[in-house]
């Protein structure tokens, strides 16, 4: 692996079916705009679509990276010095970290489409963050290079 690669990189990217519900969206406002004419018929049609997949994007494009001693995951960049065990969740174990065992005071970037996550522990003391809830699609690679990039605790 060259230096420059990060151990790990992964889109949280949206499932096909949302982009099909985008161009329903258009559709549908196409069709408010039917008793107007031809002309904005069409221009809902476009704005519609454009709009449901431009929001649809959005959402999809967070991203998690352990790279140059952080894990970035969506808009948070924690160092992987402030960092503890990585634990792989599978779906129902994933599921009930989401909702009865969440802790409020948790980072969490979850995606509902995404059913496994992994749960890092935030070992700063001056952090009120317990731990940081990740959903992806390779718990199993994510822990490997956090368990790779992350210092052993004393």
């Amino acid at each position: 692996m060259q230096p420059s690669t990060p151990p790990f990189d992964e889109r949280l990217t949206a499932p096909r079916s949302w982009w099909f519900i985008a161009l329903l969206v258009g559709i549908a406002c196409a069709l408010m705009l039917l008793p107007l004419g031809t002309l904005p018929l069409l221009a809902g049609l476009a704005g519609g679509t454009v709009l449901s997949a431009v929001a649809v994007s959005s959402y999809g494009s967070a991203r998690i990276r352990v790279v140059a001693g952080a894990l970035v995951a969506g808009d948070a960049r924690i160092p992987v010095s402030a960092l503890g065990e990585a634990e792989v969740l599978d779906a129902e174990e994933a599921r009930a970290w989401r909702s009865y065992k969440a802790d409020t005071r948790a980072f969490m970037l979850l995606r509902s489409y995404i059913p496994t996550a992994v749960r890092v522990e935030v070992t700063d003391p001056g952090d009120p963050t317990p731990y940081v809830y990740l959903s992806t699609r390779e718990p199993q690679a994510l822990a490997a290079a956090l368990k790779a990039v992350v210092p052993p605790q004393a």
